[in-house]
């Protein structure tokens, strides 16, 4: 487990910014979704220690921000919403002085610099000044400085916000690769579904400081349909007769690999898993039929509005 909360609450003044927040992680990469004002800058600053709860518990790395804050600046990296970068500074010097701040030697740290500003594209620029970077360097600035002292878990606030179109895709591209090639964890807080859907594996859904889904990214897409396609390599038959005896409703298409598996109640895709990887089936293709993140997430913001709609009216 990478991160933790357990009934994590925080205010401002009497606005209550987190109520009751609890999930956890595991490696790889989490979207942070909501919509704005639903607590996910104000968690992030709970997470390394900015910010001390009034009530619940936080495990980062095995630590807990309110006693072990330096232990977990240290061991994560923070890629702010908005631009931070001194005055009159190249790039270089910039990465430089966020890898000396993490308590690197000023040779390994002169030598991380120009390695990581390298991998996000800024290698022929380290030398010009951070004013002159467009958007889009000075976003790659940021993921650089966050990852220049080798982090285990990365907390990325809004990465793709202001980006052009090839500006988005690059950063995407690299969150996708630091967060599945070189095992750093991620928490990507963005408000455009698509930027999430494409890097994360797993889900936290935010609304007015509360938790309304926390998971698997299939098992979020899947409240919407109930029904999962599936793409095997070999073995398809033996996997849809396993399923089937699990209750599963499975739905089988002549010439075609892929087959649509209708779940149990309360079944997840770890069924599925299970049951390939009891058979020794390769699953080459998992997806939620016909429905992507936007909606997905529409339909848990109306079942969080009826929800509190309920509750406010005491039935």
């Amino acid at each position: 487990m990478i991160l933790s909360c357990e009934s994590l609450d925080y205010s401002y003044g009497r606005n209550k910014a987190l109520a009751g927040v609890s999930f956890s992680l595991e490696q790889g990469c989490a979207g942070l979704l909501g919509p704005n004002g639903a607590g996910k800058s104000t968690l992030m600053k709970c997470l390394i220690g900015h910010r001390r709860i009034e009530k619940g518990r936080i495990n980062v790395l095995g630590y807990d921000p309110a006693v072990h804050g330096l232990e977990i600046r240290n061991q994560v990296g923070v890629m702010p919403e908005s631009d931070v970068y001194l005055p009159n500074t190249t790039g270089l010097e910039m990465t430089l002085q966020c890898a000396r701040l993490c308590g690197l030697p000023r040779a390994h740290a002169m030598s991380r610099s120009h390695e990581v500003l390298g991998y996000v594209g800024l290698g022929e620029e380290r030398y010009r000044q951070v004013e002159q970077y467009s958007t889009g360097m000075r976003a790659r600035l940021k993921l650089a400085c966050a990852i220049v002292h080798g982090p285990k878990l990365l907390l990325l606030d809004e990465p793709t916000s202001g980006l052009d179109p090839a500006g988005r895709e690059q950063m995407l591209e690299l969150v996708d690769d630091i967060t599945h090639r070189t095992g750093v964890s991620a928490l990507f807080s963005s408000h455009i579904l698509h930027d999430i859907e494409k890097v994360s594996d797993q889900v936290v859904v935010l609304t007015r400081g509360q938790v309304v889904f926390s998971g698997n990214k299939v098992d979020f897409l899947l409240r919407n349909t109930g029904r999962l396609n599936v793409k095997v390599k070999s073995g398809r038959e033996r996997l849809a007769e396993k399923l089937a005896a699990l209750g599963c409703k499975v739905e089988m298409q002549e010439g075609r690999d892929v087959f649509q598996v209708g779940m149990p109640e309360g079944g997840t895709v770890k069924l599925i898993w299970q049951a390939a990887h009891e058979l020794g089936v390769q699953v080459r293709h998992l997806a939620p039929f016909s429905i992507g993140l936007d909606d997905a997430f529409k339909q848990a913001m109306q079942e969080s509005r009826t929800a509190r709609t309920t509750r406010e009216d005491g039935i």
